[in-house]
């Protein structure tokens, strides 16, 4: 198995720079379990799931906590039929059978129910995609149940589900979506846009 994320993480403010390199100090605790590699565009973590939104959770957290409007974007893959399998992304996640629905609905719920609290309330948008099966809408449609009973759901968007909570739940609410819908040796994918502080809101 393969599994990762690009991501970019985007402070609007003219000391972008200074609230980037202060939030890369929240990576320091999981840096022995990821691989990361970072270049003018975006920054790849690669490992396991249970490292990798933590880590995502923990960058994000930091950088929102300067009270800027900060945006992270990330696109997550598992599985990917194009990427060799490497060590550091074993998962007792993707072991054994698909199970049925209702069983990683409430597994799924009971994670999200025990998420770390920041103390960051944060907006994201997500889409899921399923790819290379023959029942990716049930799949799907069964990710979309458990958003709506995660307690993190706001509406459903074009294209996308939109969420907002704490960026603990927040993040452990995606991590299921990604970790528990689709095979779990299949090729899953997640867009990903969270935002803090925005203006917008106000």
């Amino acid at each position: 198995m393969f599994s990762g994320a690009q991501i970019s993480l985007y402070p609007m403010t003219d000391d972008f720079v200074d609230v980037i390199t202060s939030a890369l100090n929240a990576l320091d605790p999981y840096r022995a379990q990821l691989r990361i590699e970072t270049d003018d565009i975006s920054t790849l973590l690669v490992g396991p799931p249970e490292v990798l939104f933590p880590a995502m959770r923990d960058l994000f957290s930091a950088a929102a906590r300067s009270d800027k409007h900060c945006v992270l974007s990330a696109t997550i893959s598992r599985g990917c039929p194009g990427e060799p399998n490497d060590a550091i992304c074993n998962s007792s996640h993707f072991d054994g059978p698909v199970v049925p629905f209702l069983e990683r609905q409430t597994a799924a719920l009971t994670a999200v129910q025990n998420a770390t609290d920041m103390g960051v309330f944060s907006v994201a948008q997500l889409s899921l995609y399923v790819l290379g099966q023959g029942n990716h809408m049930d799949e799907i449609c069964g990710c979309i149940d458990f958003l709506k009973q995660s307690g993190t759901f706001e509406k459903s968007k074009h294209f996308a589900t939109k969420l907002s909570g704490d960026s603990g739940a927040l993040f452990a609410t995606v991590e299921q979506a990604f970790c528990r819908f689709g095979p779990p040796q299949g090729h899953v994918t997640i867009d990903l846009t969270v935002s803090a502080n925005s203006p917008s809101a106000r």
